[in-house]
Formats: C-alpha cells, sequence, structure tokens
C-alpha cells in the first residue's frame, strides 16, 4: 500500500547579496586593485570611492548609480570571457573574503541545519555571483548574465536580476524546486527588492536603506543589522590563493563587470 502521509514541501531563504551578505558593493568593491593593472584612472577610482561611500551611508539612488553604470559601462566590453573567469578563480577569496558578515554567514549555517536550501539573488554578474554563492555553500544562484558573442563580452545583458525580475525568479525556482513561498525567508538592504520579499512569507530588512526601512516599519517586517564583517577563513575551510597584479587588475574588471550589466539596461529601455 503507497505511503499516503503527506509531505511537507520544501522552503528556502533567498539572500541579495551587496550590504545583505557582504559589506560593500560588489561591482565597486575591487576598484583599487582595477587601477593597479592600469585598467582604470585615479579619477575613476575616487567616483568610484564615492558612490561606495554614499552606497554605504544611505543607498544611492537611481539616478546616481545609473550616472556611475554609465560613466563605468564602456570599460569591459571586449574582455575575454576564458580569461575573466579564470582570473576570478585566482582573486575572489582575495577581495570578497574580509567583506562577508559573520551574521549573515551564521543566518546561512542556521537555514540549512532547518532544511531550507539557500539562493543568493543578486543584479550583479554571475561570474561573481557564482563563485561566491559556492564559497557560502549555496543552493542555488540567481545573477545578472552578460551577452556574449565569440567568446567575449560585448557589454549587453542577456539577462538582468533586477527590481520585479528577482520576484519573477524566485517563483520560477519555487515551481522547479517545489518551494512553499508562504514559508520560505527572504532578506535584503534595498527597497528595490520589495517585490521580491513580499514574494516570500517571511521578508526580512537587513541594514536597510531609507525607504526599505519606511516600508518595513510599515508592514511590520524585522529590521536585521548586520555590522561584522569577517574573512570566511576564520568560519570556513578555504584554499589558500596566490593573487598576483595582473590578476586582482582583471579581476577588478569583472567587478565593474556588474556596473556594466546595468549600464547596458540603461541602453536597452531608453
Amino acid at each position: 500500500m503507497a505511503d499516503e502521509t503527506p509531505r511537507t514541501a520544501p522552503t528556502a531563504a533567498f539572500f541579495d547579496l551587496d550590504k545583505t551578505i557582504i559589506a560593500k558593493s560588489s561591482t565597486l568593491a575591487f576598484s583599487k586593485p582595477f587601477q593597479a593593472g592600469g585598467l582604470i584612472s585615479r579619477r575613476a577610482v575616487l567616483r568610484s570611492a564615492y558612490s561606495q561611500f554614499v552606497y554605504l551611508v544611505g543607498g544611492a539612488d537611481h539616478d546616481q548609480m545609473e550616472k556611475m553604470r554609465a560613466f563605468m559601462s564602456q570599460l569591459c566590453a571586449g574582455w575575454d570571457v576564458a580569461t575573466v573567469r579564470e582570473i576570478v578563480a585566482e582573486t575572489l577569496h582575495h577581495v570578497v573574503d574580509p567583506l562577508v558578515y559573520d551574521e549573515a554567514v551564521s543566518l546561512i549555517e542556521e537555514h540549512h541545519r532547518a532544511g531550507r536550501d539557500v539562493v543568493i539573488v543578486s543584479t550583479s554578474g554571475s561570474e561573481v555571483v557564482e563563485p561566491i554563492g559556492a564559497m557560502l555553500g549555496a543552493d542555488h544562484v540567481v545573477a545578472t548574465r552578460l551577452e556574449v558573442v565569440d567568446g567575449r563580452y560585448t557589454g549587453e545583458i542577456s539577462y538582468y536580476a533586477y527590481a520585479e525580475e528577482k520576484a519573477r525568479a524566485i517563483t520560477a525556482l519555487a515551481a522547479e524546486h517545489g518551494y512553499d513561498l508562504d514559508r520560505c525567508f527572504g532578506y535584503s538592504d534595498s527597497v528595490t527588492d520589495v517585490p521580491m520579499l513580499e514574494a516570500v512569507g517571511h521578508p526580512h530588512a537587513v541594514n536597510p536603506d531609507r525607504d526599505l526601512r519606511r516600508t518595513a516599519a510599515a508592514r511590520g517586517w524585522p529590521v536585521l543589522v548586520f555590522s561584522r564583517p569577517v574573512t570566511l577563513r576564520s568560519r570556513l575551510h578555504l584554499p589558500s590563493t596566490r593573487p598576483t597584479l595582473a590578476a586582482l587588475a582583471v579581476g577588478g574588471a569583472v567587478a565593474v563587470g556588474g556596473v556594466v550589466w546595468a549600464g547596458a539596461r540603461r541602453r536597452q529601455v531608453t
């Protein structure tokens, strides 16, 4: 006789990346090593640093981020995909490892212990987000994908994981894996991710920008404060790396590539 015992549908925890899992914008974190390889000017680094400051203090608004994206969008078109991916693998720990929030790592571990999948949903590029997801033990990753022609990036995007598209992506994942979204969890710092947070039964604002803080207060969503960036080496067993100056520079190109994707999107919608 078949087992007729009801089975509980699986659940997941959906995490934004920047200022939710990592303490900075992943698209701007590589500016100095990018300059070290002679790929951008000191002026560009200063502009990037200013954008990072605005982002960290209160969250850059749409116009500010679009200006930076437009400025940097020309830099990465034409990069060789295989080279970029190889260099990312060599430099990722060096640049990203110290930026991961201890609280986020603990929360990811807690969800895994509870039997939930962990999914990173980020507007940053897949070349950066997927390795970070692997570092953290994420079960799935949703990220922006840059268009590739003849093994090189064109500067356009083939998939843009932003705003409402994040909600559509997790709904599609739920259909594919059987997640009960009413019992799923969501975490983000940005008001642009309200659609993603609305799609789950347990939304959380993490280090929220002003608009998301107001939304969370109005809707009774919990607000979490993550404030302790740590090296993953202090929490997890990671392989050693031997980054070179050239490798760090090309690694920077990938981070800036996250800005390119958004800049390309802007060209598409105007």
